[in-house]
């Protein structure tokens, strides 16, 4: 059993989920719309995700920690041209849009240690898991 749960904004509202989906961006090659692949690792002290986001400028990249459930937003933008003689447009493939991508874990993050590197078409991020807190005895007057 898997303790990570995929929020899925198409359950919520059905008009919300078609509009995103007609205005998601497309991938060139096969016109599906672009989805962030991820990997979660777990061990004993932190959870490690990697999520694909090619082409993806630095600087497009958002990532939100709210208790256990983390949030990854990347702004696409791609562009590729190809010319033919006189100027004459012969290809166009270009797609714009919004990735996003919403999961919970099963512990709460400790969101001042988290890390988030991007290279190579690739978001790693290293999210430590939050000390329990300690059991507090109350004393009943």
């Amino acid at each position: 059993m898997s303790n990570l749960r995929v929020l899925d904004p198409a359950f919520s509202d059905p008009f919300d989920s078609a509009f995103r989906r007609f205005f998601a961006p497309m991938h060139p090659d096969d016109n599906q719309p672009l989805r962030m692949r991820i990997d979660v690792n777990e061990n004993d002290q932190a959870y490690q995700v990697k999520a694909d986001l090619p082409g993806v400028r630095k600087e497009d990249i958002h990532v939100r920690v709210d208790g256990n459930v983390v949030r990854i937003d990347a702004e696409c933008k791609s562009e590729k041209e190809t010319r033919g003689e006189g100027d004459k447009v012969l290809r166009s493939e270009r797609y714009y849009g919004s990735l996003s991508r919403s999961f919970s874990l099963a512990n709460d993050i400790d969101d001042s240690k988290v890390e988030a590197k991007y290279a190579d078409g690739v978001l790693s991020l290293q999210l430590p898991k939050k000390a329990p807190a300690a059991a507090r005895k109350i004393t009943v007057t």
